[in-house]
């Protein structure tokens, strides 16, 4: 019976290994919000609508990724958009019914966006990527 007792069950090893996240799914994740920015302008009408929602859940994803050069790229991305969005509706809002008045909105939306977010993927392709280690959440069943 002692040498039943003395074997521990895996189930209460109370160590934890850490969780890996590798550079590159780091590097990728670190992308999304870019690449969302420039699809979204290249078709404005229903993509951009879309973009606008799918965002908010690539941000709230990446805002706090474990590497925080993902969150810190995410969020310059969201900053550069949701500018451009805001400022977009507010002077849509007051122009006058003209197809042409909204295309060239759209084109200098598209130039603001589109340069940026691509100097940005540039530089999170130059960035160093290393893996990220974090500790698995704790269970409610450890308490």
């Amino acid at each position: 019976m002692s040498q039943e007792t003395s074997a521990q069950s895996p189930e209460s090893d109370t160590e934890h290994t850490p969780t890996r996240i590798s550079g590159r799914s780091a590097q990728r994740a670190a992308t999304w919000f870019n690449w969302g920015n420039i699809v979204a302008m290249a078709i404005p009408l229903p993509l951009a609508i879309f973009w606008a929602g799918m965002s908010m859940l690539v941000y709230a994803l990446n805002k706090h990724h474990p590497n925080p050069k993902v969150g810190h790229y995410t969020q310059w991305a969201a900053y550069r958009f949701y500018a451009v969005a805001g400022t977009t509706v507010a002077v849509g809002a007051f122009a006058p019914p003209s197809i042409n008045f909204y295309l060239i909105l759209w084109a200098i939306s598209a130039l603001i966006v589109v340069p940026w977010s691509l100097y940005d993927l540039y530089r999170i392709k130059q960035d160093t990527w290393e893996d990220t280690f974090t500790d698995p959440p704790e269970s409610f069943e450890d308490n």
